[in-house]
Parts: C-alpha cells; structure tokens; sequence
C-alpha cells in the first residue's frame, strides 16, 4: 500500500438533504482552501471508503466523498430504490457542489463511479476541471451481457454456476430479470440468498488474481442486500441511458483533462470500453496495466490513480 498517501480522518461530516426524501452522507478531508476534488465511489451502493481518500495529497487538495442514494449511511435506509436513478446522482453531485461554494472540481471514480462522473461531466462540463478513472463501465448492452449472460463465465465456470444456482432453471437465460424477482420475493430467505449470490459473483471476478478476502467482504449479508438491490435496479434500466450514450457524447468532454486507468485482464469491465471512450475523448489519456485486473488494489493500479492525482494537484 505503499503507493497510498498516508490515512487521514474526515476534516468534516454531515447531511445533506437532496429532496425527494433522500439525505446523503457527506465527508470532506485534506486542505480546505486546496484543490477541490470530488470521489465517486462505485456498486452501485458501496458508499465511502476510507481508503479513497489516500489517494490524494492532502497538504494539496480538498477532498470530497458522499453516499450516493440508498449507499452507505445515506438516508433513507441503505438500499432504498424511491427517486433513486442515475440523473437524481448527477443532480444530488450539482446540489453538493453548489452547497459547498465550488466553482470546478475534479471528478474521480472507478466502475460505476466513473459511469457517474462521465453523466455528470457531460451534463456539466464547465464544472469539472480534470477526470480521473479507473475500470471504466458505461452500462451498454454488451457490458451487461459480458458480466451477467455468460461472457465472463468463460474465465470464472464454477463462480458462475453458484451465481446461477438461485435462479429458477427456466428464468437462467436472463439473469438480470431472474436477480431482479428473486430480490423483490416475498421472501426474506429468498432475497438473502439471492443478494449474497449476486454480490459473491463481483467478489470471486474482481481481481486478476481472485482472493478469498473479497468474496468474504461481498458475501457480508448487509452489504450484499444493499449491493444487489441497487445493482440490478439500476442494471435493468440500463441506468437511464440511452445506448452508448457516454460513449457517443465523450466529445462534450473535449477540453478536459482525463486520464483513464485500465486492467488489461479486467474481468468486470473488459478493456474495450475503456479503449473506446479514450478514442471518443479528445486528448484523454489511456493507462492499460499489464497484469492488473479491476481491484483498485491489483498490480500497478494505486500508483497509476497516485500519478494521476499528483499530475493534476499544481
């Protein structure tokens, strides 16, 4: 963890009321009058992690974290789907911003969290000064179909008959659907299993070298019910976006400095998505690490987000 700054506590932590019933959690740490920049954490619905905010120079920059609705300690309770889509999140992040007096921040994000920073940056690009991702997912079909049709089940077989084994044998050609029954039963039992299945999945996939530490962290039971339910509502709409949306309007983002960081046997999020929206995205540029899968904490990649925080603390 070398390629970490140092731990650092929240400098300040609060509440903020977004409407439609929905407070989210809200910390800030580092320099005050720094360099604002804002963590987009990623599910969704993990929330924050101390970790993300080591990953900043904090004599240097004001950092900026939140629980994203139903994440975290966000209220109401962690999970809920009520006026909870991906525009609500672009909304509540302006909603933030002007609360906390910024005029420009940048935007830093790893799997949904850079779903979320690229809805936001090209609804708002004159508020974003840099972009910063890693793992990069734009909720496309093929992407989709990849982690949760059978795509990934080439590399992981037996993680992928566990995460089938809840579903009814008939409903298996569409697990998205299937998940998405099985977390709405009427059943507690049901859900539980359901959830801890879906989110083992992402655990036994998420590293190029899988590890028994995250299948344990994912099948924790709360995590995994808040995990799930806002994974499959948000995965069944296609987030709210049309078709290549963030790939197709990556042009909006031209004049912003980005720097894309990749795993080059990323099993989550193939590389092909993170290739093409740097194709797409005028004078970003493309990190792809050998031998690194998509764990923040696979080979290479902390010190690749470190380089990328330091290019843009001046």
């Amino acid at each position: 963890m070398d390629e970490l700054y140092p731990p650092i506590a929240p400098r300040a932590e609060g509440f903020l009321d977004v409407g439609d019933g929905h407070r989210i959690r809200c910390q800030e740490a580092g320099n005050p009058a720094g360099k604002p920049v804002v963590v987009l954490h990623g599910g969704p619905g993990s929330g924050i992690a101390p970790m993300a905010r080591r990953h900043f120079d904090a004599s240097v920059y004001r950092i900026v974290l939140f629980d994203q609705r139903g994440s975290g300690q966000s209220t109401p309770d962690a999970g809920d789907l009520t006026a909870n889509t991906l525009w609500h999140l672009v909304s509540d992040m302006e909603v933030l911003r002007e609360q906390l007096g910024i005029e420009r921040w940048q935007l830093f994000g790893g799997s949904w969290g850079a779903t979320l920073a690229l809805a936001y940056a090209q609804t708002h690009p004159s508020r974003v000064s840099e972009i910063i991702l890693r793992g990069v997912f734009t909720v496309r079909r093929g992407e989709l179909d990849w982690i949760y049709r059978g795509g990934a089940a080439n590399l992981f077989p037996r993680e992928w008959e566990a995460f089938l084994a809840p579903i009814p044998p008939e409903r298996r050609d569409d697990p998205l659907a299937g998940y998405r029954e099985l977390l709405d039963d009427p059943s507690e039992e049901i859900r539980h299993r359901a959830a801890v299945a879906w989110s083992v999945w992402e655990g036994a996939t998420v590293s190029v070298r899988p590890q028994e530490s995250f299948v344990r962290q994912y099948a924790e039971p709360a995590f995994a019910l808040t995990f799930a339910r806002l994974a499959v509502h948000y995965f069944s709409h296609g987030a709210w976006l049309d078709e290549g949306q963030l790939i197709r309007d990556a042009g909006k983002l031209a004049g912003i400095p980005g720097v894309i960081v990749q795993g080059r046997y990323d099993a989550v999020c193939p590389p092909i998505t993170a290739y093409e929206l740097h194709q797409a995205w005028p004078g970003s540029e493309l990190n792809l690490l050998e031998g690194a899968g998509h764990a923040v904490t696979d080979p290479g990649v902390l010190a690749a987000l470190r380089a990328a925080t330091d290019s843009f603390r001046g």
